[in-house]
């Protein structure tokens, strides 16, 4: 797999990402969608999740899932429009799965994609990891 650093923050170079900390994988009209290194460093101790049901439409931008953390409770948005295929019902009983291998394990829901277009908005590796330098002020 291969990875870049940005800090401690680990930044996978085969997925896409959105402004707002979730990364997408791509296979066919499959969208995998989890939230990135960076986002579950943010949050801390990840104690709970609610998932989506299956079968539910979505559009690009709606909250799809959230986190709940020690700190805070997250929403997790959409970054495709289309239909839930599957979630990560692991996460119910194991959140701390997305703390531990948010890319892998920690993964969070499967939408089948509708519109293509959209994403054109996914940021690519290179540009997420410009977008955390930049909310740490180490540019």
């Amino acid at each position: 797999m291969d990875i870049m650093k940005v800090k401690n923050f680990i930044i996978r170079n085969d997925l896409f990402y959105t402004k707002t900390d979730e990364w997408v994988k791509l296979d066919g009209d499959l969208a995998t969608i989890g939230i990135t290194d960076y986002a579950q460093k943010q949050l801390r101790d990840i104690v709970g999740v609610d998932l989506p049901e299956r079968g539910k439409r979505v559009e690009k931008g709606d909250t799809i899932a959230t986190v709940d953390s020690v700190k805070a409770v997250s929403d997790i948005y959409s970054p495709v429009s289309g239909v839930v295929y599957d979630v990560n019902e692991t996460l119910l009983e194991a959140p701390q799965l997305i703390n531990n291998d948010p890319y892998e394990s920690g993964w969070i829901v499967k939408v089948k994609l509708e519109n293509n277009e959209e994403l054109r908005d996914l940021l690519s590796p290179q540009q997420y990891a410009e977008l955390i330098l930049e909310r740490i002020g180490k540019k």
